[in-house]
């Protein structure tokens, strides 16, 4: 897989170098204002990184902003314009280092250096190699004062997909799943009804919101008919894909009623194209692909300009999309039940590992209570 130059890893993974060790805690309190103010645009500045801006003088908040999407004003734009006068002299909060080159939208530093403010706090260095540290330099060089790295932790768990995409030119793939304390996702019959508590599904249509796209195959299509929307209203709905080599799928499928949210139909060529017709007149899209693995649809959405995707497929799907590197997040919500039965279908099917020291372990794991249920998040190492 391709991927960028180390020093440009080095820029994401630290901005110590450009860190002050006069961080006040107003400091930490406005960039975690920041983060707030970013994650209003979830799921809908794709390609573009979630980012907020507070403007403090005099000790108050004089402008606030955030970026709502690709090809709109920055978030340090919004800030400056709620500022107005005020924003001279005064310190500037931004979750990302601000732009410092032409694209749909002038540099941001520019503006910031003609709004005369003395100083600029940013959460991170932007992996972007069009910036990559050169905007705090203009900055630096235009006299106005320069701290990095507040909250870093905080802002690039806020930017991951952003910052994979970057590196890795690529979406960032988050497998969810939901099982029994004994690894079930289902019953021996199929029924999956919930496995999990209220809480647990809400965390779902959280998470949802933040996606660009949410991916099922066939068989969970025919099994649990979801809707795979957010549940939320004014909140994103991400494009809900269906990869299917058959298509021998329902049609009263929830899918593709279209109304409420978008639906793309992904598959082989030459297909059952009377049942690819049948999709297009209900407004769903359809798309072929060969071949249609997990690869070529992560690459594909890529192109598309995406950021995240979410895995909800069933095991065989997920252990396909683990295998060729689609997946980098887990996400598993485990229930406090034991169903049991030997053919009950687990979370990810065969990878084809004979020796437990062949098992992926998983890098920066958390976990947390959600209702009743227990949410264990972690990462799998990713193979240059």
């Amino acid at each position: 897989m391709e991927t960028f130059p180390t020093d440009a890893k080095t820029l994401v993974s630290s901005a110590k170098e450009l860190e002050n060790s006069e961080i006040q805690e107003i400091d930490r309190a406005m960039m975690l204002r920041c983060i707030e103010l970013a994650r209003r645009a979830l799921g809908k500045t794709a390609p573009n990184p979630l980012v907020g801006a507070v403007i403090v003088r005099d000790g108050k908040i004089v402008g606030e902003g955030f970026h709502p999407g690709a090809g709109q004003p920055h978030a340090e734009v919004f800030a400056l314009r709620e500022a107005g006068e005020l924003a001279e002299g005064a310190t500037v909060y931004v979750s990302l280092e601000p732009c410092n080159h032409y694209g749909r939208t002038p540099p941001c530093t520019e503006a910031l250096i003609a709004a005369k403010v003395a100083k600029v706090v940013a959460g991170m260095v932007d992996p972007n190699p069009l910036v990559a540290g050169s905007g705090l330099t203009r900055l630096r060089e235009a006299g106005i004062k320069v701290v990095a790295g507040v909250e870093e932790e905080a802002c690039q768990k806020l930017n991951e997909a952003f910052v994979h995409r970057i590196l890795y030119r690529r979406p960032l793939g988050i497998l969810k799943y939901a099982m029994t304390l004994d690894g079930k996702i289902a019953t021996s019959t199929g029924h999956s009804a919930w496995v999990t508590g209220k809480e647990a599904r809400s965390e779902v249509h959280k998470v949802r919101v933040g996606c660009d796209a949410v991916i099922v195959g066939g068989n969970t299509v025919r099994l649990d008919n979801p809707q795979l929307t957010s549940h939320q209203p004014d909140r994103n709905n991400p494009l809900r894909v269906v990869m299917s080599r058959t298509l021998d799928l329902p049609k009263s499928a929830r899918l593709w009623e279209t109304s409420a949210a978008r639906t793309l139909l992904l598959t082989e060529p030459g297909v059952n194209r009377e049942f690819q017709e049948f999709l297009m007149a209900k407004g769903v899209e359809v798309v072929e692909l060969a071949p249609l693995t997990p690869a070529k649809v992560m690459a594909y959405l890529y192109d598309r300009s995406f950021m995240s995707v979410l895995w909800e497929c069933g095991g065989t799907l997920a252990a396909k999309a683990i295998a060729e590197g689609a997946v980098q997040k887990i996400m598993a919500f485990i229930a406090p039940k034991i169903v049991g039965g030997a053919s009950a279908p687990t979370p990810v099917g065969d990878l084809g590992f004979a020796a437990m020291t062949e098992a992926l372990t998983l890098e920066r794991v958390s976990w947390r209570t959600v209702g009743e249920d227990c949410l264990v998040e972690g990462y799998l190492k990713i193979k240059d």
